[in-house]
């Protein structure tokens, strides 16, 4: 029955999936035709008209979900996810009469105590917003099976098994094609605004995070030889070169379809960092470029982000200033053994620098300077992630430094990151690794 409500909400969320935002958005309406004031329709709207980057209609459609299911901690959630949205006293209110109350649901209540961080910080009260925060990751963290450890050995595991000697000989193996630009590194570091600075250029398409590499991974991770499966990364020194081509080949023909035409086209995916060794070996003509910040912004920005799905490391401190000791170690490693392969930005120079940093990218990319990459906020476009809305404003330093409002609260981040991450001037490339950029 194509008339179904269950039937196009669920065509709807197929089309936001796929791109077609404007399909979603009629399909909404329909929905809503038939079942007025439906609440999850009302808040997949409000998602769908944020991605499009109408803010003002996106409140609007949270506000009344809220007022047609009071308890809807999503909807509350996505107004505090606007990060441009403030709270009033009234919303304050309810949303703490909803922390009290002990009938919520399980993910209402992690809604809740996010929305409600988002809510004590904008007000200043840096102590509550911790504890929302807090107690908001540790709901996620009973129910995950994140480890640490297992992750970092996986990480290391890269490093031991992708050499410069590995890679010199597979130099020149894989698909020839320049179209890839691939924008990696932690999440909330400040991705978005070069993907939307970028594809702000006449020659580049943004697409979204692309789960092809991640992929790609998994099965390689399964992929026998000779009868049995060597693991990855292990299995990167048996593929030959005509299935390195395939895969890169693959690659290009599978994200095609999140393409409109330009020669160039972004995948945002943050974690393909752990895979860049795998990208030189079937793309060996892609651009990398690693989206880097401050240590502390960065992690504690990702603490009190709740993300969609993934990112499970963000859910505790030690977790996640983990994560990044690993990141920046695999970068190190990438950066040793692909020397000029992969263009660091760090987030603090983009602000202070504009121009500056955006030629500097652009001429990494091979394209010629546009006016529009400066007015990168002028864009219209979709874009899917928390970011959405500070993208569509100029640069500003409003969340350089942020963490340090929380500092008697992140004595475990500190820890964990040690002494050198810790001393690292924001403003500093690592010499090596700019050196290695400017030979390229």
């Amino acid at each position: 029955e194509p008339n179904n409500p269950q039937f196009q909400s669920i065509f709807a969320v197929q089309c936001m999936q796929s791109g077609d935002f404007d399909e979603a958005l009629q399909t909404f309406e329909k929905i809503l035709k038939a079942l007025p004031n439906d609440p999850i329709t009302l808040t997949s709207m409000g998602h769908a008209l944020k991605t499009k980057g109408d803010s003002n209609r996106a409140i609007e459609n949270y506000r009344n979900a809220i007022a047609a299911y009071p308890k809807h901690g999503e909807a509350f959630f996505s107004l505090a996810n606007l990060k441009t949205y403030r709270f009033n006293d009234e919303e304050m209110d309810h949303m703490l009469g909803l922390q009290k109350d002990g009938n919520l649901g399980f993910m209402e209540r992690v809604h809740v105590c996010f929305a409600l961080g988002k809510a004590f910080e904008d007000r200043g009260d840096a102590q509550q917003s911790f504890a929302c925060y807090a107690q908001g990751n540790r709901m996620k963290k009973s129910q995950s099976q994140y480890d640490a450890d297992q992750v970092s050995k996986e990480l290391a595991l890269q490093q031991q098994h992708v050499s410069a000697a590995l890679l010199k000989e597979r130099q020149g193996w894989g698909f020839d094609t320049h179209d890839p630009i691939f924008i990696v590194g932690m999440p909330r570091a400040g991705s978005t605004l070069i993907e939307q600075i970028l594809s702000s250029h006449s020659q580049v398409d943004g697409t979204l995070e692309l789960p092809n590499i991640l992929s790609l991974s998994q099965k390689l991770r399964r992929h026998p030889i000779d009868g049995a499966a060597p693991g990855y990364p292990q299995i990167l020194e048996l593929l030959t070169q005509e299935e390195l081509t395939r895969f890169g080949q693959e690659f290009i023909e599978d994200t095609r379809s999140h393409r409109q035409g330009a020669a160039f086209f972004i995948d945002k995916m943050p974690n393909n960092f752990r895979h860049i060794g795998l990208i030189k070996m079937i793309l060996p003509e892609a651009k990398i470029i690693d989206a880097r910040r401050n240590p502390m912004d960065c992690c504690f920005s990702g603490f009190k982000q709740l993300f969609a799905e993934g990112q499970e490391f963000s859910y505790s401190l030690e977790d996640i200033g983990q994560y990044y000791r690993d990141y920046i170690k695999l970068m190190e490693h990438w950066d040793e053994v692909l020397p000029g392969f992969v263009l660091r930005i760090n987030n603090e120079d983009l602000i202070d620098d504009l121009e500056g940093q955006v030629r500097r990218m652009l001429e990494f990319c091979g394209l010629p300077f546009e006016q529009a990459c400066l007015n990168f906020h002028d864009t219209q476009r979709n874009v899917r992630t928390p970011s959405s809305e500070q993208v569509r404003q100029p640069v500003n330093r409003a969340g350089v430094g942020q963490w340090k409002k929380y500092d008697t609260e992140l004595g475990p981040l500190k820890q964990v990151l040690g002494s050198e991450l810790l001393s690292l001037s924001p403003n500093s490339a690592n010499p090596k690794q700019q050196q290695h950029s400017e030979q390229r």
